[in-house]
């Protein structure tokens, strides 16, 4: 026993990671593994057993927990975003360099390819059981919708784009105050359930028109697999080259969803520094008639007392 407790410190100092950016894109590529095997999985599950085993609330459900594990498994170490939509958010508002923007989309593509592929193994049966054999994206035995994300037949292009937009914007909206520490943030043990909740009411509400992508990285991942897995280019050619709607139309709809909530709550919250000092005068005496408060911000106060 000894012997193998020095072999798994010894393991784990020669495989740690030292650089900081690439710690943090393996969280993403795990998160959003988490989080996909759940979706996808459900969706699988739902789809070829024709109803038996599931429901699509069952798929939402399933979404929302694969959210809480990934967020309660990384939220102190990448932040957890597992959406480039949400990385873009935290770029524009300052929560995230730009220099990181494009490491973490990456990896969070990866971490959806990767879940799409073991979903894939996992259902290989049942996938070619329920379409007999035929990777198929239109028709009633098409499976290609357990992976990607595909409209329903009589959507147009606008309206389309415009449900990924108020998607996601809504994603956003509700996310940003769970943390936000000049309004009333949630407790940190609290945040992940909620935001659970969060993406459970979205995607109840809000996936009819277009499945409820909302993240490219959800949508363009398995939709690259699909592709190289036997369902050919009609995964990008489909309904016009409508593939690239949840990847655009979730990156708009994040950033006008952050700054919806800038404009009309965060900005005209108190700045923390001037909230304290006012609490602080709050409770002196009466007896005190006089204070200054320095320009660096700091609540000292210059007493003159009767």
């Amino acid at each position: 026993p000894m012997e193998v407790r020095r072999f798994l410190v010894w393991l784990r100092q020669q495989g740690k990671v030292r650089n900081a950016l690439l710690r943090e894109c393996l969280g993403e590529v795990l998160g959003t593994f988490i989080f996909m095997m759940f979706g996808c999985a459900a969706l699988a599950q739902v789809k070829t057993s024709r109803g038996s085993k599931g429901q699509y609330l069952s798929a939402n459900m399933a979404f929302s927990v694969g959210h809480f594990s990934h967020l309660c498994c990384l939220l102190p170490h990448s932040g957890a975003h597992m959406n480039p939509a949400v990385s873009l958010s935290c770029c524009v508002l300052g929560r995230l360099a730009w220099s990181k923007l494009l490491p973490y989309c990456l990896a969070q593509v990866i971490g959806a390819f990767l879940a799409a592929g073991l979903v894939f193994l996992m259902y290989h049966d049942a996938i070619m059981s329920y379409s007999g054999g035929v990777l198929t994206v239109y028709g009633p035995n098409e499976t290609a919708s357990i992976f990607a994300t595909y409209p329903v037949e009589f959507l147009s292009l606008g309206s389309s784009f415009l449900d990924q937009v108020v998607g996601t914007g809504m994603v956003l909206l509700c996310f940003l105050p769970l943390d936000d520490q000049q309004n009333s943030p949630a407790p940190p043990d609290l945040v992940p359930p909620l935001a659970a909740t969060v993406l459970l009411g979205v995607s109840m509400s809000m996936s009819y028109n277009c499945g409820g992508g909302i993240n490219p990285a959800r949508d363009f991942g398995p939709r690259l697999f699909t592709f190289m897995a036997g369902w050919g280019s009609d995964v990008f050619t489909c309904y016009n080259y409508w593939f690239w709607v949840p990847i655009a139309a979730p990156m708009l709809g994040a950033v006008i969803g952050s700054y919806i909530y800038l404009i009309f709550i965060q900005w005209h919250l108190p700045d923390p520094d001037t909230d304290t000092c006012a609490n602080a005068l709050n409770i002196l005496p009466k007896s005190i008639k006089s204070f200054t408060i320095p320009h660096d911000g700091k609540c000292v106060l210059s007493l003159d007392v009767c």
